[in-house]
C-alpha cells in the first residue's frame, strides 16, 4: 500500500477519478455522502453498472449539504439540482446499507466487469470535497492506496464481508431517498424566510434582563434606576451585556434620550459591585458629571452617593497639577474597573505627537492595558463622523487594540471590516444622486460592518422609541421645527452697499498684481 497525500496531483478525487475510467462498478464506505463531491465525479458514476454504497446514519443526517469547506459551493445555489442527480443515480445503480455504528474510516473500492477489484483506498477521509481532496483538507489524515491487484483484492474482501453482514438496506435506502427528495422540493416562501431568521438568530441570546443584572447588587432599589424609562432601562441592560461580554460598549442614542443618565446607572451598578469608576469627559461638559457625586441641592441622585472620579480629556495631556480635586501626579491610572468616555468621538483620530504621547496613546496604554481589566463605556451620538473607519479607534478601547478579538463572532479582522466599509462608502459617495440612495448604501456596506455595529454599539432615535415602546410613559417628544432660511444682506438696515454692488465691483477689476505677464508684450516673454 502507498500512501497518499491528498494534495497537488496525489489525491483521494484523483484515484477515483482515473479509476472509474476502467471500472464497473464502485463499493463505498463513508460517514457522509456529500452532494459537491458526487458532482465532481457525477459523470463517472453514471457509466457505473451498479454501486453498493455504506453509511452510518439515517438520511436527514448524511450530510449532502457538506461543511465549512463547502460554503461557497453552496453559495452557487445548485444544491436542488444535485440532490435530484444524485437520488436519481442511488435509486437507479446503488445498493444502500446502513452501519450498525460509526463509520471509523472510509473505503473505495473500484472493480471491473468481472468484480475484481483494481483499486482500494482507505483511510481517515470520507466522501467530501475536503476529504477527497478537492478543497483543502486535515493533513494529518492517514490515507493509503492499493498497488496491485493482489492488495486491492484483499481488502475488498474485507468490505464484501462487512456488506454482508449488514443484512437488508431497502427502507434504510427509501429513507436516504426521502432526505434528497426533501432538498428537491420547493419550499414556500414563508418557509424560506422563516429559516432564514432561525439561522441568522440561532446564536444570539434574548436579551434577558434578570440574567445579565444582578439583582443582589441592589440596583433596582437606587434613585437612578427608578428614574430610568423603559427603553433606557433596556439601553443599559444591553450595555451591561457587551461590557461583560465583549469589555466595551458604544452608547449612540440621538440627542436628548438620555444618555448621562443610562451612564449613571451603568456607573452605580459597577460601584454597587466595589468597581472603582473614572469619568472623561471634555471640560466644558465637566459640571454635568461632577454635580451628581455632589452635595448640591440640584443634585436629584444625591442619595446614591456617587463617588467615580471626573477627569477632562486633556488631562490625559498632563503628567501634574490639580483637575479639581485630583492631584494627576498621584493617579493610579490602572486601577479603574470601567471608564466612561463622554463624547468619545473625540478619540476617534490616533493623532500623534513626536516628542510626547498623545492623549489616545495614553489613554490606551496606562487605563486599558495596564493594571486590572478595564471595561470601556463610550457616550456619543455621532460615533462616526467623516469617516466610517472613525469606528475603530474607538472600538479599539474595548478590545484593547486585538484587531482579532470578534473572530469567534464572524469578523476575522475589525481593521479589514471598516476598512472595506469605507471604500464601499466612497464607491456610494461617486454615484449617480438618482442611485445614491440610503437602501443603496446598506446593500454596499455588507453584513460585516453591520455586525460589528450591533456587537459593540447601542444606537435608538426618537423614532424608533415611538415606534417599539410608544409615547405612553415619555410623551411625546417636542416637535423640531423647520429651521428658518434668512438670507441676509451686508446689514439689515441698508446703510451698506449690497453683496451685489460689491461683488459686480470686484468682478471689473483686473487685479494685475496678481498676472503681471498680462501686461508684458509677447516678444518679450521669453526674455
Amino acid at each position: 500500500m502507498k500512501l497518499v497525500t491528498n494534495a497537488g496531483a496525489d489525491r483521494v478525487a484523483d484515484l477515483i477519478l482515473h479509476g472509474l475510467g476502467a471500472a464497473d462498478t464502485l463499493d463505498l464506505a463513508s460517514a457522509t455522502l456529500s452532494l459537491f463531491a458526487y458532482s465532481e465525479f457525477q459523470d463517472g458514476l453514471s457509466k457505473l453498472t451498479s454501486a453498493r454504497v455504506v453509511l452510518p446514519f439515517d438520511g436527514a443526517e448524511a450530510g449532502f449539504l457538506g461543511g465549512e469547506a463547502d460554503r461557497q459551493a453552496r453559495n452557487q445555489l445548485r444544491s436542488r439540482a444535485l440532490a435530484r442527480h444524485c437520488a436519481e443515480w442511488l435509486g437507479r445503480n446503488a445498493e444502500v446499507r446502513r452501519a450498525r455504528g460509526k463509520v471509523p474510516q472510509s473505503m473505495a473500492v473500484l472493480r471491473d466487469a468481472n468484480s475484481q477489484a483494481r483499486q482500494v483506498i482507505m483511510g481517515s477521509f470520507d466522501f467530501t470535497t475536503d476529504g477527497l481532496g478537492i478543497t483543502p483538507g486535515n493533513p494529518l489524515n492517514l490515507i493509503q492506496a492499493s498497488e496491485d491487484s493482489t492488495e486491492a483484492a484483499a481488502f475488498a474482501q474485507w468490505f464484501d464481508a462487512q456488506w454482508a453482514s449488514l443484512g437488508d438496506g431497502t427502507a434504510f435506502k427509501d429513507a436516504l431517498l426521502q432526505s434528497l427528495g426533501a432538498l428537491v422540493a420547493h419550499r414556500d416562501p414563508l418557509s424560506v424566510y422563516a429559516l432564514t431568521l432561525q439561522h441568522l438568530f440561532r446564536g444570539a441570546e434574548e436579551l434577558d434582563e434578570d440574567r445579565i443584572v444582578k439583582s443582589a447588587t441592589g440596583i433596582r432599589n437606587t434613585v437612578v434606576w427608578k428614574k430610568l424609562f423603559k427603553f433606557q432601562r433596556d439601553g443599559v441592560v444591553g450595555a451591561l451585556d457587551k461590557l461583560d461580554r465583549f469589555g466595551g460598549c458604544i452608547i449612540a442614542d440621538s440627542v436628548g434620550l438620555g444618555k448621562t443618565f443610562e451612564a449613571l446607572a451603568i456607573i452605580k451598578y459597577h460601584e454597587l459591585r466595589n468597581d472603582r469608576v473614572l469619568v472623561l469627559c471634555p471640560k466644558r461638559l465637566r459640571d454635568n458629571w461632577t454635580l451628581y457625586k455632589a452635595n448640591d441641592r440640584r443634585n436629584v441622585l444625591a442619595a446614591d452617593r456617587f463617588n467615580y472620579d471626573v477627569l477632562n480629556h486633556t488631562d490625559l495631556s498632563r503628567n501634574g497639577g490639580l483637575s479639581g480635586d485630583i492631584n494627576l501626579a498621584n493617579v493610579n491610572w490602572g486601577n479603574y474597573d470601567l471608564v466612561v468616555i463622554d463624547e468619545s468621538h473625540n478619540f476617534r483620530n490616533k493623532s500623534t505627537h513626536k516628542d510626547s504621547e498623545s492623549r489616545y496613546h495614553r489613554l490606551m496604554r496606562q487605563i486599558v492595558r495596564e493594571g486590572v481589566k478595564t471595561r470601556v463605556l463610550m457616550l456619543s451620538a455621532t460615533p462616526v463622523n467623516n469617516r466610517l473607519a472613525d469606528l475603530k479607534n474607538q472600538i479599539a478601547f474595548a478590545t484593547e487594540g486585538d484587531d482579532l478579538a470578534m473572530a469567534d463572532h464572524g469578523i476575522a479582522s475589525i481593521e479589514a471590516t471598516t476598512r472595506k466599509a469605507q471604500t464601499q462608502f466612497n464607491r456610494w459617495l461617486e454615484l449617480p444622486e438618482a442611485e445614491r440612495n440610503p437602501a443603496r448604501l446598506i446593500d454596499m456596506l455588507g453584513f460585516d460592518y453591520f455586525t460589528l455595529l450591533d456587537l459593540l454599539t447601542i444606537a435608538r432615535s426618537r423614532k424608533h422609541i415611538e415606534k417599539y415602546y410608544g409615547t405612553d410613559e415619555t410623551g411625546r417628544f417636542p416637535t423640531r421645527l423647520r429651521p428658518i432660511n434668512i438670507k441676509a444682506d451686508v446689514d439689515r438696515a441698508g446703510e451698506f452697499r449690497s453683496i451685489r454692488d460689491i461683488n459686480t465691483e470686484i468682478r471689473r477689476l483686473n487685479l494685475a498684481a496678481y498676472a503681471p505677464l498680462r501686461y508684458v508684450l509677447p516678444h518679450k516673454q521669453a526674455a
